[in-house]
Parts: C-alpha cells; sequence; structure tokens
C-alpha cells in the first residue's frame, strides 16, 4: 500500500500542506467499467470539498 499519497485538489477536505492526502483510504472509479486506459478515464470518489 502506498505511504504517500499525493493531491493537487487544495479545496478537499483531505488536503494538506505538500500537496498531502489525509483520507483514511482512497477510491478511484473508471468511467469504462472495471478497467480504464488512461486517467482521463477515472475520478476519485474520495473528494469531499471544504465546506
Amino acid at each position: 500500500m502506498a505511504k504517500d499519497v499525493l493531491c493537487e485538489v487544495n479545496n478537499c477536505t483531505y488536503w494538506k500542506s505538500g500537496n498531502q492526502c489525509e483520507a483514511d483510504r482512497i477510491y478511484v472509479v473508471s468511467h469504462k467499467g472495471e478497467r480504464a486506459n488512461r486517467t482521463e478515464e477515472t475520478d476519485c470518489k474520495t473528494f469531499e470539498p471544504l465546506g
């Protein structure tokens, strides 16, 4: 498992200084079913806007 998860979306609840993600787990989905061929075919469902 990755020890450092980087994120540049600084308006996410889980973002912290140094572009670190402090979420307990990350959930990534594909637009194409169970397989993705490119980064653009995925989304991070962990994202929660600051609020």
